[in-house]
């Protein structure tokens, strides 16, 4: 029902925004019709609409009843036996279960009756208004039934918790299929069925806003359904605020009302291993459960692992939290590869869908794919969210993002300032209390791509250009930074921070970030307030907890991004105001290795002429930006991963360029992430790649070897086939790349998330040479994999992670030593 009501709404939408041109405005530069046949061709264009409209709600007005039958099959015989002398209801029971059931269905069967052979002996001239307009009327019956729907409820709970007869009848409640269904009959619970009415009343008002959309102003119809349009809009305004409540909240044992706040999936740490949740935050109680897998048929339910109501929930300050137990902690490099394999799989699916393949091999890669990203979900968080029970135990979760965390601490404090009291919940009232989790769930979806319908936005693949600017709204002068997390493959990674504005309450930033986005559909920035106490350590992760001071989310709309102009816009979080500016660039765009005009700088000019001009082995601004990085920034977390300002970057490179004596000073004052940027563009610009375009094929042939010795030699018999210059600056880089990653306990970059960073950096063909490669690529990898790499799924070329990742391997053995000084 739903699925068909939303696709004539986005047909709707489609044909709106077509009419939507400027007036006088063709829609082809010759339009082929006059005036006249126009206006005809328009107006049957509305009509045929409004016969979609009205096919797709008679199916699901079919539907409707079919559910209002399945609910009325059963109260008969409840009612035959109240009166003996083991009833399994009472009469009063059935009434306040059942009630004006029976007249909503008598209302609609009549409706659809009249409605269904106008529409199937459809004619333009066909009249139906007056049908809208008594069922319009009739809402009275809709009125009676929501004030009753919450008694209706919890007298339906409470007779299936003491009676096991009727709470097997209210769980598997059979409603026939439409008539042209494959399906006879689906099972739903007596609790969905109730539902249904209040959610139809909503649905009922959407659809005659299209009707009359397409109904011209001179038909009958068009006054009629008007004023059901009107008599609808006033009774759902008029019951709004009634309906949302009950969705939302579950009555306690003494009558009060228990609201559910807040819910999500979260990862637990528990007993040493990784586990999902489902947490509930409810007005009054911390709720953590597991979704239990269901039978065929059944209902799903969770299960409660814990609870903690919030008059004994405190969060532990970082000096008084326990000690992290032991987990394992899954290596950089295998999230990178299990993030190549979900590309892989939905390239796969991709190819399927186009070739209309069998709907069983693409469920096969579904379940693959969803098995896959579970994975990545289960075991990518590594930011510690500690809540403790003042009479008990603790419990850690394990998040992806500092503004998640944030989340749940602020929602929890903000109903601790309220008065509450202390409870232990009965078994019976931890059953209903979980039972009800089902139906006020907000989220419903464990939070992977696999779970979204394929017209979603799969998200942007690129590189989103932010600059932070200022902000204002702070109270008191403070030391404050901002930080960047973009959302990726289902969880959101910390990707850029400025640096820190000291004791201001109007920071003035206006620093520039590069930002690689993998589907990225959601951009957070957050404000902090950086602390120096180094006695406020985290035991968790022995990192100082610096205070956030505000935080807010934006939708990376792909229409507002998607240009070459900087879009500027100003987020508000906690009555603090961050501008900020962005736009975006496609991964084709970004790495075009085009030579410098101006021979006499580094950046842009061969790699043999700079070093032949130095007299050096190794240029001097690889030589310098390495020494600086090991210097002071080898033990920095994401060191070449997070994103230094592209001001700064610009600047060191306007600097080596020119060849400035100043290039030192400058240097150790500048932040560690724009000179490890420095480098890296470096690497970007050079007018052909480190490994140069000639040797570039063979080594994606050498990486496709099966044979791990063959792979090797091949290696390093294309290395000594480098030019010196190549070789030896190479090398050099690896050299440092191999310490870098020896301090991966501390910076978290390893060897193999070095690659992923530098691979395309390095081996990515110049412009002129990629298409050649890339027809040479889909020989040794499949074309879907060059498909998905066109598309931008991956980083870079997994030829040119696959090429950097057997080096990183060799020199990791030791194996280059003797080239370092050729």
């Amino acid at each position: 029902m739903e699925e068909e009501e939303e696709a004539i709404g986005y047909l709707d939408k489609v044909l709106e925004d077509e009419d939507d041109s400027e007036p006088g405005t063709p829609t082809s530069p010759v339009s082929p019709f006059s005036a006249g046949e126009k206006g005809e061709r328009d107006a049957g264009k509305g009509l045929e609409m409004r016969k979609l409209v009205l096919s797709g709600f008679l199916a699901s007005e079919e539907i409707y009843i079919n559910q209002l039958e399945a609910l009325l099959l059963p109260m008969k015989p409840l009612k035959a036996t109240a009166t003996t002398s083991q009833p399994v209801l009472t009469l009063q029971q059935i009434e306040t279960i059942f009630y004006k059931i029976q007249d909503i269905y008598e209302i609609h069967k009549e409706f659809y009756d009249s409605l269904c052979p106008k529409v199937q002996q459809w004619d333009s001239n066909v009249t139906m208004g007056h049908l809208f307009q008594k069922l319009a009327s009739q809402l009275g019956v809709y009125k009676a039934f929501v004030d009753n729907y919450k008694i209706a409820l919890e007298t339906a709970e409470k007779c299936s918790q003491s009676n096991y007869q009727f709470q097997k009848i209210s769980e598997e409640l059979k409603v026939k299929g439409p008539k042209d269904s494959k399906e006879s009959h689906t099972s739903v619970t007596m609790e969905a069925l109730l539902y249904k009415p209040i959610d139809r009343v909503t649905r009922s008002t959407l659809v005659l806003h299209d009707l009359l959309k397409h109904t011209p102003a001179d038909h009958p119809d068009y006054p009629l359904l008007q004023d059901a349009l009107r008599i609808s809009q006033n009774f759902l305004s008029s019951i709004n605020e009634d309906i949302d409540p009950r969705r939302t909240a579950v009555t306690t044992p003494k009558g009060e009302t228990r609201q559910l706040v807040k819910d999500g999936f979260l990862v637990e740490l528990s007993e040493g291993s990784r586990k999902l949740r489902h947490v509930f935050l409810f007005t009054d109680v911390l709720l953590c459960a597991k979704l239990k897998k269901a039978a065929v048929g059944k209902h799903q339910q969770y299960d409660c692992k814990w609870y903690v109501p919030l008059a004994d929930l405190v969060f532990p300050s970082p000096e008084e939290s326990e000690h992290c137990p032991q987990v394992h902690v899954i290596p950089d490099h295998e999230l990178e590869d299990m993030k190549m394999k979900i590309s892989t799989i939905k390239s796969e699916m991709q190819k399927e869908k186009a070739n209309k393949g069998q709907s069983r091999a693409i469920e096969r890669l579904k379940k693959k794919m969803f098995e896959n990203e579970f994975w990545l979900l289960l075991n990518s968080p590594a930011i510690p969210f500690r809540i403790h029970n003042r009479n008990g135990k603790s419990y850690l979760f394990l998040l992806s993002s500092d503004y998640e965390r944030s989340e749940w601490r602020e929602a929890i404090q903000r109903l601790q300032k309220k008065d509450l009291q202390a409870f232990v919940l009965s078994s019976v009232e931890l059953q209903v209390l979980t039972g009800s989790c089902f139906k006020l769930r907000t989220v419903h979806n464990i939070p992977v791509t696999s779970n979204k319908d394929d017209d979603e936005s799969p998200g942007l693949y690129g590189f989103l250009h932010v600059i932070v600017h200022s902000a204002k709204g702070f109270k008191q002068s403070a030391n404050l930074y901002c930080t960047l997390e973009v959302d990726s493959f289902g969880y959101f990674v910390s990707k850029a921070k400025t640096r820190v504005f000291r004791d201001t309450t109007e920071p003035q930033w206006n620093e520039e970030f590069e930002i690689e986005l993998e589907g990225s559909q959601s951009l957070r920035i957050l404000c902090y307030e950086k602390c120096y106490d180094k006695t406020k350590l985290n035991k968790d992760n022995n990192e100082i907890v610096d205070k956030i001071m505000g935080k807010g989310q934006i939708q990376l709309d792909p229409q507002a991004v998607q240009t070459k102009n900087w879009h500027m816009d100003v987020i508000e979080m906690n009555g603090i105001k961050v501008e900020f500016s962005m736009k975006f660039t496609s991964r084709d765009m970004s790495l075009k290795r085009t030579p410098s005009k101006k021979q006499t700088g580094v950046f842009g000019v061969k790699i043999s002429v700079v070093t032949k001009r130095e007299r050096s082995k190794v240029p001097y601004i690889v030589r310098q930006c390495i020494e600086e990085v090991e210097k002071r920034g080898i033990e920095e977390v994401g060191i070449y991963r997070i994103s230094g300002v592209a001001t700064d970057i610009q600047a060191l490179k306007a600097v080596f360029d020119a060849n400035n004596k100043d290039i030192l000073v400058m240097l150790s004052d500048m932040d560690i992430n724009a000179i490890a940027g420095t480098l890296k563009l470096y690497f970007r610009e050079l007018p052909e790649p480190l490994l140069t375009d000639r040797l570039y094929p063979a080594f994606m042939e050498g990486i496709a070897l099966s044979d791990p010795a063959a792979k090797e030699n091949c290696m390093m018999h294309l290395l000594r086939s480098l030019p010196d210059p190549n070789l030896i600056t190479f090398l050099f880089l690896l050299e440092h790349l191999k310490r870098v990653a020896e301090k991966e306990p501390i910076n978290k970059m390893s060897l193999h998330n070095l690659a992923t960073v530098f691979g395309p950096t390095l081996l990515r063909p110049s412009e002129g040479e990629s298409k050649a490669h890339l027809t040479l690529a889909s020989d040794i990898w499949s074309h879907d994999v060059m498909a998905q790499v066109r598309a931008g799924y991956w980083r870079g070329s997994p030829a040119c992670l696959g090429i950097f990742v057997s080096f990183c391997w060799i020199g990791q053995a030791g194996r280059w030593q003797l080239f370092c000084f050729l």
